[in-house]
């Protein structure tokens, strides 16, 4: 038998290694197989999260910008190519953080070259936010080529596939979603 800390990273998410004691899942109604193939996709989610923080790491270096800093690029990059205009309240929307703190990053976005503020076009008292060429092409080489790998695999799959990838990613994010304990950070 191979000895723990020389089992191969997906063992990190088996369920027998995560709750050997059935504390937070009650798998009591799922053969042996079912868990093996649960433990598979849980393994093979873990891989993915994985590569895509090894991805973000390398392109907030590259980029030499932070998690909001890349999300703005992204968001402006998006609505670019969907011919939308971009204020900074909707970007703070987006982003989920403070008109002030969007305002502080545009600046530092707008110093380094990465974004251009301007007039705009319906609304004399707004200012459209749009990312700089340069800054749009080095995203798409450094970012969107990599995210784009994405497209292959789900193409490839039948349509009953994706639509229960789809759910599977759905149901798992709703759960996800409703196992957040809202905390009082003084109670913590």
């Amino acid at each position: 038998m191979t000895p723990e800390a020389e089992r191969p990273p997906g063992s990190l998410y088996d369920l027998a290694a995560s709750d050997p004691d059935a504390e937070l899942v009650d798998a009591s109604e799922l053969s042996p197989d079912d868990i093996a193939q649960v433990d598979a996709i849980m393994a093979a989610m873990g891989r993915l999260r994985e590569v895509e923080q090894r991805l973000a790491t390398a392109a907030r270096h590259r980029m030499a910008l932070n998690d909001t800093d890349l999300r703005a690029l992204h968001f402006l990059i998006v609505a670019a190519n969907r011919r939308q205009t971009v204020t900074a309240r909707a970007l703070a929307e987006h982003l989920g953080i403070t008109t002030a703190s969007t305002t502080k990053m545009l600046d530092r976005l707008e110093r380094a070259g990465h974004v251009t503020r301007h007039p705009h076009s319906h609304d004399r008292r707004a200012l459209a936010i749009s990312v700089a060429p340069a800054s749009r092409r080095r995203a798409i080489d450094i970012v969107g080529r990599q995210q784009a790998s994405r497209f292959g695999p789900a193409a490839a799959l039948t349509a009953a596939e994706r639509d229960a990838v789809r759910r599977f990613l759905i149901t798992t994010a709703d759960a996800l979603e409703a196992s957040f304990v809202d905390q009082d950070p003084s109670t913590t």
